[in-house]
């Protein structure tokens, strides 16, 4: 697997052309609707196995969308995997606007549903689905398994951001700033808890699913401070068991793979491959426990949503006992779903 598309150097305009699904035998290029934002079109790249695999699915670096539809009558080389490259809402050819980790990981949760209903003859068990992005994408890796916990078997995470506020003060050229004002609406001076609920740093005691992370030791634009920080912080809250870090000495600069040699890449590859390879089993989530709720959370039992995406809150929770307690800095109303009953709340404001 090629990391390439990673490197954020092609950045494209806002396509304008008719939004029409484009399918040859192993590639199709789909269009299909958010289930959070209503009439919201948004496209994906589909890339099929010749048997039926897992489900992979993956996001662009940071300016970047997917890669535009190109006819393919041989399938990738070496992929057992059905893949879905998601294009977040505001990028090229999605509707909608970008919020750097807010509802736009809810479009990969839609992708996924979409192909195990469409493609459902690629794929081997629909209940079995994996992550792998990176850069800006690799940022969408590590907060997606805190906000979807029980969604992903395995994730890879190649040098993504954990921290946005962090890596708002890094960029001492303002290329990511721009966006970061315009997709979260403030500096993090100005909200700091709306950065905080952008950033998988906050959600990793959230942690169910088994994370492969790799990081260049010099990468400039995103420093591998913040899968150091992301590991430590998982130390701390005992899922060390969960995290495997890999990092590159020497490797990075203006470019995230910069001095990396084939053998490094290699070994990158090989070692996601044996992540998903090593989990084959749905992630269970435990019966009673504590959630960081980083605007919203979703589980396979229940679903947790806060009257702001930019807010963060602590839920307590007991399945068996119908408990759920959720806890809060400043004033917050929620909407709890458990099976077919739903309920609006107010959180203890603490």
């Amino acid at each position: 697997m090629a990391y390439e598309q990673y490197e954020d150097r092609i950045r494209l305009e806002k396509q304008t052309n008719e939004k029409v699904d484009r399918t040859s035998p192993f590639c199709d290029f789909i269009y299909y609707e958010s289930s959070t934002t209503l009439g919201l079109r948004l496209a994906a790249r589909v890339l099929k196995p010749e048997k039926p695999g897992y489900i992979v699915a993956g996001t662009h670096g940071w300016h970047m969308g997917i890669r535009g539809f190109k006819p393919m009558d041989h399938p990738l080389a070496d992929n057992k995997y059905l893949r879905i490259e998601v294009d977040m809402r505001g990028r090229p050819y999605s509707e909608g606007d970008a919020d750097c980790n807010g509802w736009e990981l809810y479009d990969i949760i839609d992708a996924i549903e979409y192909v195990r209903i469409h493609y459902a003859e690629y794929i081997v068990n629909p209940d079995i689905v994996y992550f792998e992005a990176g850069s800006g994408g690799g940022g969408n890796a590590l907060a997606i398994v805190g906000k979807f916990p029980d969604t992903f078997a395995a994730a890879t995470s190649l040098c993504g951001i954990s921290d946005y506020a962090l890596w708002y003060n890094q960029d001492a050229v303002g290329e990511f700033r721009d966006e970061l004002d315009v997709w979260i609406g403030c500096s993090p001076a100005a909200n700091p808890m709306a950065y905080r609920s952008r950033s998988g740093l906050e959600t990793v005691g959230n942690l169910c699913t088994s994370l492969y992370i790799v990081h260049g030791e010099s990468d400039i634009r995103v420093p591998s401070e913040h899968s150091r920080r992301f590991v430590a912080k998982a130390a701390e809250a005992g899922k060390s068991r969960l995290v495997r870090y890999r990092e590159l000495p020497g490797v990075g600069a203006q470019s995230h793979w910069d001095h990396a040699s084939a053998e490094m890449m290699g070994l990158i590859a090989y070692e996601s491959e044996e992540n998903r390879r090593s989990h084959r089993l749905p992630v269970l989530l435990p019966a009673s426990g504590t959630l960081t709720v980083a605007g919203y959370v979703f589980t396979r039992s229940f679903s947790l949503i806060l009257d702001s995406i930019d807010k963060v809150a602590t839920l307590e929770y007991d399945m068996d006992k119908g408990m759920f307690e959720l806890f809060c800095e400043l004033e917050c109303d929620y909407t709890l779903t458990v099976g077919r009953e739903r309920f609006i709340r107010k959180a203890i404001q603490v």
